[in-house]
């Protein structure tokens, strides 16, 4: 099994699902259907690339509460060894508003501190054992990029929804090697390809949702990828994890930037297909035989 590891990204998540989002004027809405369950970019990656046969070492921030507790639990799987400090502020929550599209407005009500005191020694070996490291977005895990490059391994990294400018993802942008992103606020994202590319990196995909991805290597050649429009959409949570795991598999399979970009396609159209930030059915098998069905030219 391919090792990864995951640094950062653990919540839980309070998400109402409306048909539209309320309009800007006081209201009371008496029904709505409600959840609350794990969140996050780290425990999105994780229980997917766990199914699909990676050996996941995820590390997060939580708190030492009944929160916290419920992200321990959820995160039990046999692929997932999942290590933690304690956030004196409490497990990271989010509340999470989603209409009948899929869009979502996320709220952050609870955030871990940005520069927490733990020791950054023990990511060392974590590090070293790694064939993967993914380094998520959050205050904690700064100071782990400087750590990966000393080391001598590359980074990957999820942008999310990086608008190109905002100064905070700079460290992130930096030391990035594989960099992932949506092009939700950044809707003329063919020049920050470029310049990525231009500044060194491995390869660069950004995601549209609905209207597919698009993808740039080191031989410049620009590559589309539809979407999977014909699965059910239960819950959009989740699905640009999905697509990231979907394209480490490929990758850790060899696969060129293309078939990477639909493994990534196929996974992601599974997760909106389930309630949950994972497929229950995912699983190599599954994501090979979608991949065929689907793709003329995979």
């Amino acid at each position: 099994m391919k090792k990864v590891f995951i640094a950062g990204g653990v919540s839980i998540d309070s998400i109402i699902y409306l048909p539209e989002f309320p309009a800007p004027f006081p209201q009371t809405i008496h029904e709505c259907r409600f959840n609350e369950t794990i969140g996050s970019t780290g425990s999105g990656k994780a229980l997917n690339l766990c199914r699909l046969g990676f050996d996941v070492n995820l590390h997060a921030m939580i708190g030492n509460d009944s929160y916290g507790r419920k992200a321990i639990e959820q995160l039990q799987h046999p692929n997932i060894s999942f290590s933690y400090d304690i956030s004196p502020d409490g497990t990271e929550r989010h509340t999470n508003l989603m209409n009948a599209n899929g869009e979502r407005i996320s709220i952050f009500t609870q955030n871990i501190p940005e520069n927490p005191e733990i020791g950054y020694q023990q990511f060392i070996p974590m590090i070293r054992e790694a064939d993967f490291v993914v380094i998520n977005l959050s205050g904690y895990s700064k100071k782990i990029l400087p750590m990966v490059k000393e080391m001598g391994k590359p980074v990957w990294t999820d942008l999310h929804d990086y608008d190109g400018q905002n100064p905070w993802h700079s460290d992130f942008v930096k030391y990035s090697d594989y960099i992932l992103l949506s092009s939700d606020n950044l809707p003329d994202y063919r020049p920050f390809m470029m310049q990525m590319m231009d500044e060194g990196k491995e390869l660069v995909v950004v995601t549209h949702g609905k209207k597919g991805s698009t993808g740039l290597g080191k031989d410049g050649k620009w590559i589309e990828v539809e979407a999977l429009t014909n699965f059910e959409l239960v819950d959009s949570n989740g699905a640009g994890d999905a697509y990231f795991s979907g394209f480490l598999y490929g990758y850790s399979m060899g696969y060129n930037i293309l078939k990477c970009m639909q493994t990534g396609s196929t996974a992601g159209a599974l997760c909106i297909n389930s309630p949950l930030l994972f497929h229950p059915e995912l699983s190599p098998d599954a994501i090979e035989s979608l991949c065929r069905k689907h793709f003329s030219n995979y």
